[in-house]
């Protein structure tokens, strides 16, 4: 068999399978509790108002443009759709400030490729989003921790990204609901995020995948719309607000857009037209024809479900987990974040839980650049009713529970 590794790209040796996709395949197990897949519920999906809009553009006339290339930039009316519709968050733009992307993950897999040479430091959160760091691996960065409550200045940053090599490109985060944490920057950890990009003269990349799943609290303002306020115009921002439809209408249609000033919008532009020329035309008119006759119902039966959910998980952790276990409260999104006694290693644990407790989660260490915090783990409550929570946390409060006894049964008796 022909050796493939000294032919392929050096860059190729940071890419790693997903610990997330592989544990999708648990989903079809039917005798597995998963809490592991960050995934919509499909019962949820609009799927007759998607027929509806097939339908449609195939007995009207919109069939042969659907069904043609297209522009790069994305469907005019759908860039036209989305422009309305984050006007009501404050973020003030013009459609050709926005581009179509397959997904969100496209948008990180290209910026990642805008703005990191190898070596250099992009600043993400501890944990971050596993998606987000397997598209900017490919672009052989380095990683430090970003700090949103500012206690590292500016100075610190620039010197340790000076001893690796390379120069502070971006800020990466995600505002409202972190995945994996579930956790919500506030105000004025957005404003000092800005404050900080501003000193380093980086950009900031905002992912706005769970933007609209807020159940409780009040909203805060996304931090484009913060960055546009301040600087009096999105032409004159460094926010890039990364969306989706992929949580709110269908994943499967890998729809997402990216929101920025002109001058990036036109580089992502030129890398569309490199990569794959365009989104897919007719997905873009279908999420189109869905989001602007219901997309707002949609969102609140989304919401209503996901809620009782999110009540469901956090009353069940607080029953069943051992007392020494802290979990996240997050106000929205899809994700509870669980620390487990330290010492303990949530990989471990998974493999002891598939065996015996037929319970499915995340292992946390896949989320930290670094590969600290194995006593940390992802817990999903958006495919799972409020009867499967319940069980499947009760079997996991055991199984911490004994592994803990265990561990301290262990220690050397001083």
């Amino acid at each position: 068999m022909l050796d493939w590794e000294h032919i392929f790209a050096t860059r190729s040796s940071r890419m790693r399978a997903s610990e997330i996709r592989e544990l999708l395949k648990l989903l079809e197990q039917p005798d597995i509790i998963s809490f592991a897949g960050g995934i919509p519920d499909p019962a949820l999906f609009p799927d007759a108002e998607f027929k509806t809009a097939y339908n449609d553009i195939f007995s009207g006339p919109q069939v042969n443009a659907a069904l043609q290339y297209s522009v790069s930039e994305g469907f005019k009316p759908l860039r036209d759709w989305i422009v309305k519709e984050v006007a009501k968050i404050g973020i003030d733009c013009t459609a050709d400030n926005v581009f179509i992307t397959s997904g969100s993950q496209q948008a990180l897999d290209y910026l990642g490729k805008l703005f990191l040479s190898p070596k250099d430091t992009a600043l993400v959160t501890w944990p971050t989003y596993l998606g987000a760091l397997s598209a900017f691996n490919a672009y052989e960065p380095n990683y430090d921790n970003l700090s949103v409550n500012g206690n590292r200045t500016p100075e610190a940053y620039r010197e340790t990204a000076a001893k690796l090599g390379g120069d502070v490109k971006f800020a990466y985060l995600s505002a409202d609901f972190s995945n994996p944490t579930g956790e919500t920057v506030d105000k004025a950890g957005r404003e000092k995020l800005l404050a900080l990009a501003d000193e380093l003269d980086i950009a900031v990349i905002e992912d706005a995948a769970y933007q609209h799943l807020r159940y409780d609290g009040e909203a805060i303002a996304p931090i484009l719309a913060m960055d546009i306020a301040a600087k009096g115009g999105i032409e004159n921002t460094r926010t890039i607000y990364c969306g989706s439809f992929s949580k709110s209408l269908a994943p499967g249609l890998r729809v997402g857009f990216v929101i920025g000033a002109m001058p990036v919008i036109r580089k992502l532009v030129l890398m569309k037209q490199a990569a794959d020329l365009h989104s897919s035309t007719i997905n873009q008119i279908a999420i189109e024809h869905v989001a602007s006759r219901g997309f707002d119902a949609q969102v609140a039966k989304i919401k209503k479900a996901y809620s009782e959910r999110r009540d469901a998980m956090l009353a069940a952790l607080e029953k069943y987990m051992p007392k020494n276990t802290s979990w996240t409260k997050p106000e929205g999104g899809m994700f509870v974040w669980v620390t487990l006694p330290e010492g303990m290693d949530g990989a471990e644990l998974l493999a002891k839980s598939i065996a015996t407790e037929k319970v499915a989660f995340v292992p946390g260490r896949a989320f930290y650049a670094d590969g600290s915090n194995a006593n940390t783990l992802r817990m999903s409550f958006s495919c799972a009713n409020a009867e499967m929570i319940d069980e499947g946390i009760k079997r996991l409060g055991r199984l911490v529970a004994n592994a803990d006894a265990e561990q301290q049964e262990a220690l050397p008796i001083i």
